[in-house]
C-alpha cells in the first residue's frame, strides 16, 4: 500500500530528502515519473493511463507536502520501513488505503523505475 501525507502535516520537509523514489513533493508542485528514476520511456501508472515519464503531472495536494501513490514503494528493496514516516514528527505519513499493492507488486514498481 502507498503511504499518504494527511492535513496534520506541519510543511517541515523532513520526509522529502528520505525517499528514494523522490515520491514526494511540496504542496503545489507539479512531479513526473522521471524526477529521481531512471525512468525514460512512456510509464503505465497505476490507473491504467499511460505517460511520457517527463510530462508534468498534476499536484496532489496544493497546501501540504504529498507523495505520489504512482512512485511509492514505501521503501521496499531500499529501507525496512518507509523513511518518510520514520522521520516525521508529526505522523502525518500513513498507509494511504485507496492504494493497496503487495510486497512483490512494489518490488516490481521499484525495478521498474531504478533500472
Amino acid at each position: 500500500m502507498a503511504i499518504k501525507i494527511t492535513d496534520e502535516c506541519i510543511n517541515c520537509g523532513a520526509c522529502e530528502p528520505e525517499c528514494p523514489n523522490n515520491a514526494i513533493y511540496e504542496g503545489g508542485v507539479e512531479w513526473a515519473m522521471a524526477d529521481g528514476t531512471t525512468v525514460k520511456d512512456p510509464f503505465a501508472l497505476m490507473s491504467g493511463t499511460t505517460i511520457d515519464a517527463n510530462a508534468k503531472q498534476a499536484p496532489v495536494a496544493d497546501d501540504v507536502y504529498y507523495i505520489s501513490p504512482d512512485k511509492c514503494t514505501e521503501c521496499q528493496g531500499f529501507h525496512e520501513e518507509p523513511q518518510c514516516a520514520s522521520v516525521c514528527p508529526v505522523d502525518c505519513c500513513i498507509p494511504d488505503e485507496m492504494y493497496v499493492e503487495t510486497v512483490e507488486q512494489l518490488l516490481g514498481k521499484k525495478d521498474r523505475m531504478h533500472l
